[in-house]
């Protein structure tokens, strides 16, 4: 039988009677004869409750004491599911990580998946079982003890398991119906895609749009998994959602497929600098082993061999940043002036694999910007993204403007 990989976030299970509404989708999908791999979130907001009860425990907590807590609430999930299932003569069965094993890397709390044996539950589906709930966000490391994927890790368990199975498609039921151009709540003309190629979703996800976890959407990308996004509080049908796919399978797209944007972010700016070869390494290295998450990086031109150096990153990680390179400095590794933080600016980009074959996306982008009289501060681009920043009060209206100067309420 040909398999189908669903997986339910947090809000598709939240209670009884959301796991009620989804065990009838997965019994719907093993009557049109699919064999059903069910990778299942916690109930919504149980992570956070879990992660609360660490903290408030133990302020250095053991990661790996960590990972056990936090995994149970997908468990419990699982459990309740198959549960369902049972009761509906679902032949179904819950798989906690361990048991499937899904391997992983002995990173807690932010692992990666390294294998997916399938043989035990492909020998469950050859005695008859039909559906596999399996916890998402969980797996297991080299020495045996139990790991987590970091947020958004079901996300990731459902691609991997996709990619293991060869699975005909995964489908992923979430609390929205579908990829739109952008943020519906900013835009009131934003537009649901029926398609996305990989690489767009891949920038959107990693710009700020949260409808996909990036290292999900990597994944899919590498074993060409085709991806549909869709609600689990809106009836099913063909229609139904966008699906996710590889380019060439979009027959002819909008140059850009939508804006996507990101409100917490950070400029930072180190004030003259040595102008000298390794430069570049002396600041970022130490920012890397901080755990700062650089984007945006700009130098400026070279002044009596002195320069600045602008970069981007969350605001929640500006003293980090600041830290790390006063540690520099005071090692002697970096010489500046001053150390410059902007923490109310924001990040907005376009993004479409049709700027790869049109001339003029970047000027437009820029041209509106300065018809709403907003300044731009840094600008990054790439093969198929244009990245500014600008204030951060200016984000709504930045976003409403570049969707509508791209016409992207029109369907392509």
């Amino acid at each position: 039988m040909p398999t189908l990989v669903m997986k339910f976030g947090g809000t598709s299970v939240a209670n009884l009677d959301r796991i009620a509404r989804a065990s009838k989708r997965v019994a719907r999908e093993v009557a049109n004869g699919y064999n059903v791999i069910v990778v299942v979130s916690a109930m919504s907001g149980k992570t956070n409750e879990l992660v609360g009860w660490v903290n408030e425990t133990s302020e250095l907590f053991d990661a790996r004491e960590y990972d056990a807590v936090v995994s149970s609430g997908e468990n419990v999930t699982a459990g309740l599911m198959a549960l369902r299932l049972q009761e509906m003569d679902v032949p179904a069965r819950s798989w906690q990580g361990w048991q499937v094993p899904v391997q992983t890397t002995s990173a807690h709390a932010n692992a990666r998946i390294e294998a997916i044996p399938t043989e035990n539950i492909a020998a469950k589906f050859a005695d008859g079982m039909r559906v596999a709930v399996v916890a998402g966000f969980q797996g297991i490391s080299p020495e045996g003890r139990i790991t987590t994927l970091g947020r958004g890790g079901s996300d990731t368990t459902a691609v991997a398991f996709a990619a293991a199975f060869d699975a005909e498609r995964c489908d992923i039921y979430t609390d929205v119906d579908g990829v739109y151009t952008t943020d519906p709540r900013i835009a009131s003309k934003a537009r649901k895609l029926d398609r996305i190629a990989f690489e767009e979703m891949l920038e959107l996800a990693s710009l700020g749009a949260k409808v996909l976890q990036t290292r999900s959407v990597e994944l899919a990308m590498r074993y060409r998994v085709k991806l549909r996004v869709l609600s689990s509080f809106e009836e099913p049908s063909e229609d139904a959602g966008t699906l996710v796919c590889a380019e060439e399978d979009i027959m002819e797209s909008n140059v850009v497929a939508g804006v996507a944007y990101s409100r917490d972010e950070a400029k930072m700016t180190l004030i003259s600098v040595a102008d000298r070869p390794g430069i570049a390494a002396a600041i970022f290295g130490p920012l890397a082993e901080a755990g700062v998450n650089v984007d945006m990086i700009v130098q400026n031109i070279s002044e009596e061999g002195r320069t600045d150096m602008t970069f981007s990153c969350p605001v929640d990680q500006v003293r980090r940043a600041q830290d790390a390179m006063e540690k520099a400095k005071q090692a002697g590794s970096i010489n500046f002036h001053d150390l410059v933080a902007d923490e109310a600016v924001a990040k907005i980009s376009i993004v479409g694999i049709g700027m790869r074959s049109h001339a003029g996306v970047a000027a437009k982008m820029f041209a509106t910007l300065r018809d709403e009289g907003i300044n731009i501060k840094v600008i990054t681009t790439s093969e198929i993204k244009v990245s500014v920043l600008i204030d951060r009060k200016y984000m709504e209206l930045a976003v409403q403007a570049l969707h509508d100067a791209f016409e992207l309420e029109k369907a392509d």
